[in-house]
Order: structure tokens, then sequence, then C-alpha cells
């Protein structure tokens, strides 16, 4: 049976994405690229605030935005004036989904809020994403992924004991992790809305999503009152699970989840009796013993190049992995055959390689059409083509600064 390739997941649902900078947008992206028409509102003559983060190109939109704004259309529209809320209600009424992460408030500032927009389209889904989520006594503080990831918990767990706390690989990870929630949380919702014929509102904060992956640290300090400190690349509960050097001045990343397979990196290591009961055989052991433990594993590494570590490990089934910069990823043959990097090219940058869409379905896969649009490009499409407005009230609003 053949694929219909034309079907996607999500090409009977319509997204109104009011939203800036990443987590809203993020959330929306992931619709797109399984199906979702997607209708991304902007200031006129400004734009999104992402079009101007990060590396600027010479077309004067930057990569994050070409990047995470793909497959979706832009339209401008200044909902701040009462011409621009009134468009905005007339859009909402041919949408299933809409996207924002202004501070709680401000769309009610301006006679959009919830209660207002539900009695419009009963329908409707509306992911709101904000720093402390939508009550709470901090409801109405400013936030961005530097503070989710200071104030759910992750920063503190991030650098040396020794040293102040790091930013944990990115300053983005909370507001990718909220666009991921928010993306699920608007599927629950329209799974929902099958049943029950009525929207709803799903609210995050950015700090959230960072606290729910903390594995056990809540359930551990209400458990024993254990507050877990910076233990730089080793992690609690298992050892050796860290980061080795290697002789080629490169680092290897080996997990020993078990005794079983601490046992598979001693033999690797031609030293099986340090898996012994008497050694460092039991967990138990080599927790007592962490610091001798990682030193004595960093030392065996040492003496060999990455490549070689990664040969012997995979042959005794040790997990291990090359800790890359972003060429050698480039180069990896694994990413080459999944597809992991894919290849636009658009007329504004030529050929330019971005992340692939995830997850991967092998019925429905989705895809992605184009990267980040034009400023505006859509407003014909969708206040013409769609509202029905004339070329003079087109020209009336554009003039006045409304689109």
């Amino acid at each position: 049976m053949l694929k219909d390739l034309a079907l996607q997941p999500l090409d009977d649902i319509r997204v109104l994405d009011v939203s800036s900078y990443l987590a809203g947008p993020f959330c929306s992206t992931q619709l797109a690229e399984f199906g979702a028409e997607v209708w991304k509102i902007e200031l006129p003559k400004v734009g999104d605030a992402l079009r101007r983060f990060g590396t600027i190109t010479e077309n004067g939109d930057s990569l994050p935005w070409l990047s995470e704004c793909r497959n979706k259309k832009s339209i401008t529209l200044d909902m701040r004036t009462p011409d621009g809320a009134e468009l905005m209600k007339r859009l909402i009424k041919e949408v299933d989904v809409l996207v924002e992460n202004f501070q709680p408030g401000t769309l009610e500032k301006w006679g959009l809020g919830w209660e207002t927009l539900k009695a419009i389209n009963p329908r409707l889904v509306m992911v709101r994403i904000s720093g402390y989520g939508q009550t709470g006594p901090y409801r109405d503080r400013p936030g961005f992924g530097r503070i989710a990831n200071a104030f759910g918990g992750l920063a503190f767990l991030a650098g040396y004991p020794d040293r102040p706390p790091v930013t944990p690989g990115s300053a983005t990870i909370p507001d990718y992790m909220a666009g991921l929630y928010g993306a699920l949380g608007a599927l629950l919702a329209l799974k929902a809305r099958e049943r029950t014929g009525e929207g709803q509102v799903v609210d995050i904060g950015l700090y959230e999503p960072i606290f729910r992956i903390l594995d056990e640290l809540a359930p551990a300090y209400a458990y024993k009152g254990y507050v877990r400190q910076r233990m730089g690349p080793a992690t609690v509960n298992v050892v050796p699970h860290s980061h080795y050097p290697t002789k080629d001045d490169r680092w290897i990343a080996i997990a020993c989840t078990s005794d079983k397979i601490y046992e598979r990196l001693a033999v690797a290591m031609g030293e099986p009796e340090l898996a012994k009961p008497d050694t460092w055989g039991p967990l138990k052991n080599r927790e007592r013993d962490r610091e001798k433990v990682d030193a004595h594993v960093g030392a065996w590494t040492a003496k060999h190049d990455r490549d070689e570590l990664m040969r012997i490990c995979e042959a005794a089934q040790v997990p291990c992995g090359p800790i890359y910069s972003i060429d050698e990823i480039f180069e990896d043959p694994q990413y080459a055959s999944r597809g992991n990097i894919l290849k636009m090219q658009d007329d504004r940058v030529g050929e330019l390689p971005i992340p692939n869409l995830v997850p991967r379905l092998s019925e429905t896969p989705g895809s992605v059409n184009w990267l980040g649009p034009r400023l505006g490009e859509h407003n014909d499409e969708v206040f013409k083509g769609l509202l029905g407005l004339s070329a003079e009230e087109l020209e009336r609003l554009s003039g006045q600064g409304v689109i």
C-alpha cells in the first residue's frame, strides 16, 4: 500500500501564533511541521523580535527566525489598536489553536482575553506560555529561559561543586521545553475537544518543564531531606557515569548504569578484578570510592585515542559516546543516515542546513516546506482571501499602521 504523502496528521488544523522569540514560536512550528496551517502575527514594519535575535543574515533576518519559524505564514497586525483587535476577533473564528507568550494580562488589556475569545469561538484551544504561568504570586514577573533554568532548579546543578553555577548547556532549553509541552498540550486539548466539542486553555510557566525533568530531586528531598549539589559531569546513583579525557585531547562519555555494565567495562580495561564483590563490583563500593573510580577510568581513557575507545567500549557493549562539537556533528555518518540535518534552499540565503523535524513518523512523517517567511508575506492570502477585506480596506489599515 502506497503512502499518501499529501496526508499530514494536522492538515485540518489552523493555528494563530501571536507569540514572539522562541517558546511560543517553537510550539507552533512543531504543529506546522506536521501539517497545521500556522498564521504568524507580527507587528507591522517591526516584525517579531526573533528576526533580530542571534546571527543576522544578509537579508536582515536571523538564523533562529529562518529555522524556528519554518512552515509559517506571516501576517502583520497591531492588536493593540481597535481595528487590529477587531481583525483579531475575526481571525479567531477561523482557527483551532491560538499560541501566545505575553506576560499574563496583556491580551486581557487589549480586550482579547480568554473569556472574550472563548465567546467568539467556543472550540478554541489557547496555549499560554509565560515566565511563571497565569496564576500564582509571581505571575506578573517577566521571564526568559535563563531565569527559568535558575528558578526551575537546573542551573543550580550545572557546574562543579567548588565553582558558581553555569549555564546548563543553553539558556534556551526552557523555551524549547515549554514549546514541546505547549505542542503536546495543544494536541491533548484538541483530542479532548473531539469528545466535548469545547476548547480550553493550556497554561505553561517556562520553569515548569525544567522542574518536571529533574528526575528524583523532589521526592529525594521530601523523603530524605537530600539537596543534590553540583557534581560536574558526574551524576548521582551510578558510577562510573561521566566524561573522561582521551589521548588525542578529546572527551568521551561513558555510562555504567548497572553492576553488569561496569563489569564489562572492567574486562574491557583489562582489569576484571576491579569488578569483584570485594573491590568495586557492587555499586555501593563504587559510590563509596566515587572519586577514585572516576580517576581510575579517566587514567585508562587518557591512554587511548577517542576512536579507539569507542571501538573498545562498543565491542564490550559498554554505553559510550563522543562528546561532539557542532562541526563533528556535521561530519558524523549517523546524523547523515538519519537525515538529522536538513539542507533547505532559500532564495534569500541559498542553502541553509537546519535541524530536521522530530519525531519520525513512518506513515505521515511531516515535512519542512519553507524557512521563516518574509514580514507580511501572506497578508493578502489571509486578510483578502480568507477574511474578504477589500483593497481599499487593506490600504486604509496599512496607512494607519494596523497591518
